[in-house]
Order: C-alpha cells, then structure tokens, then sequence
C-alpha cells in the first residue's frame, strides 16, 4: 500500500513541478494547510479544532461557502 501512495505522491510532485499555474495553486493550498494547522495547535482542544476545519473543508467542498 505504501508503494502505491509514494508512486501517487511522486506522480504528483512531478506534475506540480512541470505547470506553472498549478505549481502556484499548490503554494496556495500549502498555505493554507499551515494555517489551519497552526489553528488546530494553538487550540486547547485539538480534537474539536480539527472537527471544525474538516466541517469548514467539506462545506467547501459542497459550495456551501
């Protein structure tokens, strides 16, 4: 199963890195992994902040936002 995901995970970096635009949108997303992260680690409940960034992600995902 692993080597599925690293064969996965490095046809993708490789596609990253071959368009400029999505190379872009990635740095995009990047940052905004991080910053839900770092929202997740300063909270005193990570178990609920990370409920919430999963239900904020999905909503996203629907277009409900």
């Amino acid at each position: 199963m692993s080597f599925l995901l690293r064969h996965i995970s490095r046809y993708a970096a490789q596609k990253l890195a071959s368009d400029p635009r999505v190379r872009e949108k990635a740095a995009e997303v990047a940052r905004g992994v991080v910053d839900e992260a770092r929202h997740i680690a300063r909270e005193k409940d990570k178990a609920r902040a990370a409920g919430r960034v999963v239900r904020r992600l999905m909503n996203k995902l629907d277009g409900d936002q």
